[in-house]
């Protein structure tokens, strides 16, 4: 099934080690799916909290769809987020470990359904961060000497 992408968490690479990865299902109003249709989402800001059993995304921003008139939603409002109840399980033993914590990764449509890839994350240290700074440029630098290489 191909997968189109909605929004992509890149400062969550930067700031955690991914651990695990769950796809979640998310439950939204009609003019926040057409708003995503757009392209109109950020989750930048966004985090997920467990309570009661059941998965919530905070701060993730759909912007108000703009032929919706009285039936657009709050860009910011708290949504629901679907898991099975064994991966719920799973995801809350691990967060009551110290250090770990669960991030949406990215956003996108699989058919015509929007998911959300959510990562089980443990926080990366001033250190690590650097090292991973780096190591891109490393890499970077290596591809720079390799295609100026590829020309000559």
């Amino acid at each position: 099934m191909a997968k189109k992408l909605i929004a992509n968490n890149k400062k969550a690479y930067h700031d955690y080690f991914i651990e695990e990865k769950y796809e979640a299902g998310i439950s939204l109003a009609g003019t926040e799916v057409k708003s995503l249709r757009m392209g109109r989402c950020s989750i930048k800001e966004a985090f997920i909290r467990i309570e009661h059993d059941e998965v919530f995304v905070y701060n993730m921003h759909i912007s108000p769809y703009e032929k919706g008139n009285i039936f657009n939603k709050d860009p910011l409002r708290v949504r629901k987020l679907l898991l099975h109840r064994q991966e719920i399980r799973k995801i809350q033993g691990h967060i009551t470990q110290k250090g770990y914590t669960i991030v949406p990764l990215s956003v996108y449509f699989s058919g015509s359904l929007v998911k959300v890839e959510i990562g089980l994350a443990k926080g990366k240290k001033l250190y690590d961060k650097r090292q991973d700074i780096a190591k891109k440029d490393q890499r970077r630098e290596a591809e720079r000497k390799f295609k100026v290489s590829n020309l000559y």
